[in-house]
């Protein structure tokens, strides 16, 4: 598979996507959209909307540090925006929009940038909410935001108590607190997502332990057992929950049903013939979430463990490039 098909894979609409972009009125902007995912979510957004017959522009801002993707993203038909949410003039130029999805967070560099881990996931949600505070918002938040659960049940639910443990997990919380607040003073419709963890074949959980397993490294499993969703898949629902917005939010575990690493490990290494090198043994407790509400709301994740496993299994073997952003999956302390 090339770069280039990868993509399209990565952008390839669902049919739900296709008939609810097609029911959406209004232009889609996405904030944070230079990100790990940001960029095939602008492209699913186009796809979708032109295959439901929709015309509205969708409308990519970031920093975007990588100077070459504004230009991968208007060949593919997404008008770009380059923009500093913390510049007050930045703010103010940007467009109108009846559709917002903010991706924008930060985590990893946290132990020792903490003050702006705390700007970037808390402060930026309350400048996004009132520039916009007439829009359908969709935040992206995380799975972290709960404690540590027991390893062999189906994780905690939106209903349960949050328990975020370190600095980014606490600020990612203050993030929804923070969108719940501006919610609830000006009405403004939210869905608040919890994502964990979203995989394609050059970052996410899978890859990580790919790497190991292929590289004959270790592979910890004290962090016994991980949630996982192909990223398209989270895509496609975080733009059909622009039609579900509501004030006050509503909050949704976005992810598929928990796995264990072991398994993990021991599928990539039967897939290539190697015997993985598994260190320590699983606790009693993992990072999971219940992904119950979200699956009764948009059906399960059409793309099964196995196709995420056979991808990156391949992706990996053929020399494939990796985003070299490791998830830190196996962190029980909450030090990113």
């Amino acid at each position: 598979m090339t770069e280039a098909e990868l993509e399209d894979l990565l952008s390839e609409p669902t049919p739900r996507l296709v008939e609810a972009l097609g029911l959406l009125q209004g232009d889609i902007l996405v904030l944070g959209a230079g990100g790990k995912m940001g960029p095939s979510l602008a492209r699913l957004a186009v796809r979708a909307s032109r295959d439901s017959g929709h015309s509205r522009r969708i409308i990519a801002a970031a920093r975007f540090s990588n100077s070459l993707l504004p230009d991968a993203l208007r060949g593919a038909g997404v008008q770009t925006l380059q923009c500093d949410l913390f510049d007050p003039a930045d703010v103010a130029r940007l467009p109108d929009a009846d559709n917002i999805v903010y991706m924008v967070g930060q985590k990893f560099g946290t132990t020792g940038e903490s003050d702006r881990t705390w700007a970037v996931n808390a402060y930026l949600p309350g400048v996004v909410a009132t520039r916009f505070p007439r829009a359908r918002i969709v935040a992206f938040s995380t799975g972290n935001v709960y404690p540590l659960w027991p390893k062999h049940s189906a994780g905690p639910t939106e209903d349960d108590p949050t328990g975020p443990i370190g600095d980014y997990a606490t600020s990612a919380l203050a993030r929804e607190r923070v969108f719940e607040h501006f919610s609830r003073r000006n009405g403004t419709a939210m869905v608040l997502l919890r994502l964990n963890y979203a995989v394609e074949p050059r970052y996410g959980v899978v890859r990580d332990i790919a790497d190991r397993v292929w590289r004959r490294e270790p592979v910890d499993v004290s962090m016994g057992h991980v949630n996982l969703i192909w990223q398209r898949d989270a895509n496609a629902v975080a733009l059909e929950s622009l039609a579900h917005c509501e004030s006050p939010p509503v909050v949704l575990n976005l992810t598929g049903r928990p796995v264990s690493v072991r398994s993990i490990a021991t599928e990539l290494g039967r897939r290539w013939g190697i015997e993985p090198r598994i260190i320590n043994t699983e606790a009693n407790t993992a990072l999971l979430s219940n992904p119950a509400e979200c699956e009764r709301r948009f059906g399960p994740p059409p793309v099964a463990l196995d196709v995420m496993l056979d991808r990156v299994a391949e992706w990996v073997e053929q020399g494939g490039r990796s985003l070299g952003k490791p998830t830190h999956f196996e962190t029980r302390d909450g030090a990113f």
